[in-house]
């Protein structure tokens, strides 16, 4: 699939060698899988937009399909091997404060388990198993944060959604822990607390809900360079004047096709995602990762200097 009309052979050469020199990646990342590999403190330069960007799907809670729950180790895999791709997941806390990937605020939906997230133990959470959204139980476990951080490596993005009751503190300890930074995006709502993770790491990158004038602004007074921010603007297309103008700061936009968006999809063809991309989204929030991600490879460039990062497609 990927990159259109493929690059050539000196091309994969580069990115192999890219590939095997990456921090912390393990021999058989580079010579048997797929992902989007970031040297050390080079997140910026593959997710700061230019006018060579390469678009990208974010895959909605991991990008669940049939037999693939969300927030599953083994969903983020099946997609990733497929396609370039940004994981959006969701970290959830237990009683005893192990960070788990969980969406919702109870275990009911998508375990064969039942209660709050917030008053069980993490023994309990793992002998559950996951549950798909056609509601058939799997044998995929509820990873931890840990567990997620250790398997993106080299493979893909993140972009962590912390739910509310996780401190953002400990989200930021554990992928300082792991030493994640190049390949982990924290997910903010307002500007206190995306001026809160960036008084934690000034290094980590932020994606920022920057639908209007003034959201960009607040996130500005509260001290958040440009460099650092990953604009989502919204679940609808704002028009393409807003977009201009965050590119030009050099801010990737991230538009949430989740929803009506993939609805619209659906009834009018998949192409419909082509037309997001060239109305100026740069990534695309999506239910439906492998369908938007083959519907807009007529987006990508021909050449790009970003083309490095992305090995094995």
């Amino acid at each position: 699939m990927f990159l259109r009309k493929s690059f050539p052979q000196i091309l994969i050469l580069f990115c192999f060698l890219y590939a095997c020199s990456s921090p912390k990646q393990d021999s058989s990342t580079a010579s048997e899988t797929k992902g989007i590999v970031i040297p050390k403190g080079q997140l910026t330069e593959l997710i700061q937009w230019s006018e060579d960007r390469i678009p990208l799907v974010s895959a909605h809670r991991g990008g669940p399909y049939p037999g693939y729950p969300e927030n599953a180790i083994e969903t983020f895999e099946y997609i990733a091997s497929q396609i370039p791709t940004v994981i959006e997941c969701d970290i959830a806390m237990t009683k005893d404060s192990v960070l788990i990937m969980m969406h919702d605020n109870t275990l009911d939906r998508t375990t064969n388990g039942s209660g709050r997230v917030l008053e069980v133990d993490y023994e309990y959470v793992q002998s559950l198993n996951l549950v798909d959204n056609e509601g058939q139980i799997t044998a995929c476990k509820v990873p931890t944060l840990n567990d997620v951080l250790q398997w993106a490596r080299g493979k893909a993005v993140l972009t962590l959604d912390v739910k509310r009751g996780v401190p953002f503190e400990r989200v930021v300890e554990a992928v300082q822990e792991m030493e994640a930074q190049d390949y982990s995006i924290i997910i903010t709502y307002g500007a206190r607390d995306a001026a809160l993770v960036y008084s934690l790491d000034p290094s980590l990158k932020l994606s920022v809900s920057l639908g209007s004038q003034e959201a960009y602004e607040a996130h500005r007074a509260a001290g958040i360079p440009d460099e650092q921010m990953v604009a989502f603007v919204g679940v609808s297309e704002p028009s393409p004047e807003w977009f201009d103008f965050l590119h030009r700061k050099g801010i990737t936009c991230i538009l949430g096709v989740l929803g009506n968006l993939d609805r619209k999809a659906i009834a009018q063809g998949d192409s419909t995602y082509l037309g997001y991309i060239q109305r100026g989204a740069d990534i695309l929030a999506t239910d439906r990762p492998l369908e938007a991600a083959k519907a807009i490879e007529l987006a990508v460039p021909e050449t790009s200097t970003k083309a490095k990062f992305f090995y094995g497609y």
